[in-house]
């Protein structure tokens, strides 16, 4: 982590449609904000076509100290992959239905307390995923939540209400897949529930995947589920709501640089990288890109 940047001219990527909120004096609002604290706003609309090119365009025009991802994390991953790799730093205001990215940096999920991060805050390094070429910042699966999360994009309404409604409907049929999983340092063979290659730590529904990890170590966890019986979902679903992954009989971690990833039977495979949903071709390659991003974090408590 490093001091605080004086950051005055700002760029925000809106995502109108993130997370089921009411967006139409959300660009009046930063804009009163900035120029009241001395700051310049720009805005940028993302459509869904092409919005990275576009973006990258409207980066070459125009010189910013920084670029705010305004949504969720699909928004955050827009963003992050045309900013990785460069000094621009990117910032996050979490308007998305889970903010997955945002909750595991510790940025406040309320708008006026975000935007305060323009001025207080410190800027990190973290690490980034490429998935199958697929750029990732946070986290990316296989299996069952890469199902609820299709389901979930194409559903007329978002919401946590909405994924639970899907997970429980999806659940009862769901027939797990076999996996044979090769790292850097291991070999895993067997079916699972589900995969998640993970270079953060939760999910936007709260749910903690991969306690204790960073997003600067250098390295990755691929996460399993394993296939378990009705009578044991209440307590693997409450292991994973109080961060103690490990304690079940049915999960497991690999720690990592790379792996590679075979669906057994299958060439194509959906996931779900960043809360888009992708059609994947296995066996997936997964590595680790070190301290590939620059980022705007809540300051360090002295």
């Amino acid at each position: 982590m490093t001091a605080p940047v004086l950051l005055r001219h700002l760029l925000f990527v809106l995502n109108p449609i993130s997370g089921d909120i009411d967006k139409s004096a959300l660009e009046a609002t930063i804009a009163d904000f900035c120029t009241g604290h001395g700051r310049q706003a720009r805005f940028f609309h993302t459509s869904g076509a092409q919005d990275a090119a576009k973006l990258r365009t409207a980066l070459a025009h125009h010189s910013y100290d920084a670029v705010f991802a305004c949504g969720g994390d699909g928004t955050v991953n827009l963003v992050a992959q045309v900013l990785s790799g460069t000094e621009l730093i990117l910032g996050i205001l979490p308007l998305g239905s889970g903010n997955g990215m945002a909750k595991d940096l510790g940025i406040p999920q309320a708008l006026d307390e975000a935007l305060e991060l323009i001025w207080r805050h410190s800027v990190s390094r973290v690490d980034t995923l490429r998935i199958d070429g697929h750029f990732s910042v946070h986290l990316a699966d296989l299996g069952f939540n890469a199902l609820v999360v299709e389901r979930f994009c194409s559903s007329a309404t978002r919401g946590p209400s909405t994924y639970v409604r899907i997970a429980t409907q999806e659940y009862l049929d769901y027939e797990p897949a076999t996996y044979r999983i090769q790292t850097d340092r291991e070999l895993f063979e067997g079916p699972a529930f589900m995969v998640t290659m993970a270079n953060g730590r939760t999910f936007g529904s709260n749910v903690v995947i991969n306690p204790g990890s960073r997003l600067d170590d250098g390295e990755f966890e691929i996460c399993i589920i394993a296939p378990f019986a009705g009578t044991a979902a209440l307590g693997i679903l409450y292991q994973l709501y109080t961060e103690d992954f490990d304690a079940s009989a049915y999960t497991q971690r690999l720690r990592c640089w790379w792996a590679e990833i075979e669906v057994v039977g299958q060439q194509q495979v959906l996931g779900q990288v960043d809360g888009e949903p992708l059609q994947l071709t296995t066996p997936i390659r997964t590595e680790i890109i070190p301290r590939s991003l620059r980022i705007l974090t809540p300051p360090v408590a002295e």
